[in-house]
């Protein structure tokens, strides 16, 4: 007999488990609740998820494949109209598995397995900021809050600054030209120096001519000293 691909075994064989897994889940549609032991429960269940979301379907395809497991139509047209319209707003999850105990007798963990038939509650969106973004976010504000303030007060002094050059442009032109009148003179007293040291050359010139006669008319009296 070959073994089961998981789980443990149920029944005597595998075509057995499968018959004994299609009439809990049919038992579980009619009843939307079974009592049963906790292994059939786990094994049971995607089992039922799976004909639940074929019923979701709702086409004559989807209802050939549940009725290929599950052959009585009474438990067909349960599923197909009273079970699937109150999942529909669910994408997973139908089934519920609650723990009850162990049974008397042979102490086999017992489990309740039963259809999760309430409205979905839509949960509010939580919107998380991040700090690091909030951080920057609140440093890039102080900046420019800081440059706006700076540059506001310097805009003015400019404009001032402006309207004084502005002002005043016309005095520095009246100023400068008087110097530029001027300079000819500080090139002429180079020229009155020489002309002075000239005239002072010429007072020294007679001078210098007596003093030279003079000397000579003393050495021509000295020879005679001289052949003495």
């Amino acid at each position: 007999m070959p073994r089961p691909t998981k789980g443990p075994r149920l029944g005597g064989g595998p075509a057995h488990e499968r018959l004994l897994l299609n009439n809990l889940a049919a038992s579980l549609f009619t009843h939307k609740a079974v009592t049963t032991t906790e292994t059939k429960a786990k094994r049971v269940q995607p089992v039922a998820e799976k004909l639940v979301s074929l019923a979701k379907r709702g086409d004559l395809h989807a209802r050939r494949q549940v009725m290929a497991d599950i052959t009585d139509k009474s438990v067909v047209h349960e599923l197909f109209t009273n079970v699937a319209p109150l999942v529909q707003d669910r994408s997973g999850g139908y089934t519920r598995i609650t723990k009850l105990g162990f049974r008397k007798g042979d102490n086999a963990p017992m489990a309740l397995i039963e259809l999760v038939l309430e409205p979905v509650t839509a949960k509010p969106a939580r919107t998380k900021t991040k700090l690091t973004n909030a951080v920057k976010a609140t440093a890039a504000a102080v900046v420019v809050e800081e440059v706006v303030e700076h540059t506001e007060p310097e805009t003015v002094v400019d404009e001032n600054i402006v309207e004084e050059a502005v002002v005043e442009a016309p005095v520095v032109v009246e100023e400068t030209t008087p110097v530029a009148e001027e300079a000819p003179v500080a090139e002429e007293a180079p020229v009155v120096e020489e002309a002075a040291a000239e005239v002072v050359a010429e007072e020294a010139a007679p001078a210098e001519e007596a003093a030279v006669a003079e000397a000579e008319a003393e050495a021509g009296d000295n020879p005679t000293a001289d052949e003495a």
